[in-house]
Formats: C-alpha cells, structure tokens, sequence
C-alpha cells in the first residue's frame, strides 16, 4: 500500500526567540513542539536593539548544546541565527508553523497583536501558542540574567552550561 504525499510531508515548526539566555521553560517548548511539529528550527534572532548579554553565535552555541539530547533522540531540529523578518525567514526555511510559548495574560496581548500582523504578511503560515508548564510559567530570560547579575542561584531555571556561562559574563 502506498502512503499518501499528505503522509510523506514533514510539519516544519518555527521557534524564534532572542534566547538571551536559553532557559529550562524555552527547552520546554521546543520539547513539547515535537508532539505537533515533525522538524523543528529555532531562530536565534540577532536583534542587538535589545541589548543581549551573549553575542548571536554564543546563543546559537548554546542553543545547539541545549538541544542536542533532543537531536540524540532522534528528533529532527536545526539551530540557526535570523535577522530579516520572521514570516519571510519562516518561508525560506519551509515552514508553515511558528511556535510561540505563552507565561501570562501580558504576553498573550503582545504576541495577539505580532501574529495578526504575520497573519496579514503570510496567511500560509500558522502561529501556535503552548502554555508555559506551571513550573516554568515565571521564568524569563530577564530575570534569570537579572538574579545572576547580583550573584543570585538561577542553577535551577538553565542548564549547566548555560550557567558557567552567566556566572562567567555577570563576573560571578
């Protein structure tokens, strides 16, 4: 019996965010992608205008060191840097589903207003939001960057690596 082309095709997902740093609720997401998505990229956004602690290539690094458990389960995930806008570089990569995590009512505002505007640019490509897990529901990366800086244990929001890494930017 020969599968349908519907069956062959891969779910290509879009993960963008700044990652400044990756946090265990990002991991979260991109995780729990994979019940819906069959490929997943994260785009690490360049976007200086906000000042980032790590460089693009650091949070690209790890990113793709936070991720590779994922990719040694067999998961199908690339890690890549974008600086255009996000529904013309989710067109380039062929995907038709950004993923976008969601911790409180004043994110929801934000992203309501960024996915009508991509939803005007490219009515192709769908945005899904996944609710943060309540354990990570408070954690951003602000905080966790803040809390560092003023030599605060954030051992539980990253990864180890993630870690030394703000220990040894904030001098701590």
């Amino acid at each position: 019996m020969a599968l349908s082309d519907a069956s062959m095709t891969k779910r290509v997902g879009l993960y963008p965010g700044t990652f400044d740093p990756i946090t265990r609720g990002h991991l979260d997401i991109i995780t729990r992608s994979f019940r819906v998505v069959d490929r997943l990229i994260i785009a690490v956004a360049r976007n200086d205008r906000k000042g980032p602690l790590f460089s693009t290539d650091e949070r690209v690094e790890l990113v793709e060191q936070d991720v590779q458990h994922l990719r040694d389960q067999g998961h199908d995930v690339e890690v890549c840097a974008f600086d255009n806008l996000l529904v013309h570089f989710a067109r380039q990569k062929g995907a038709s589903v950004i993923i976008r995590g969601l911790r409180a009512v004043s994110d929801f505002e934000f992203e309501f207003q960024m996915t009508g505007m991509n939803t005007r640019l490219d009515q192709d490509i769908e945005t899904l939001f996944l609710m943060a897990s309540d354990k990570h529901q408070f954690i951003s990366s602000r905080f966790v960057k803040e809390v560092a800086a003023l030599g605060g244990d954030v051992s539980e929001f990253v990864t180890p690596e993630t870690l030394k890494r703000l220990k040894a930017a904030s001098g701590s």
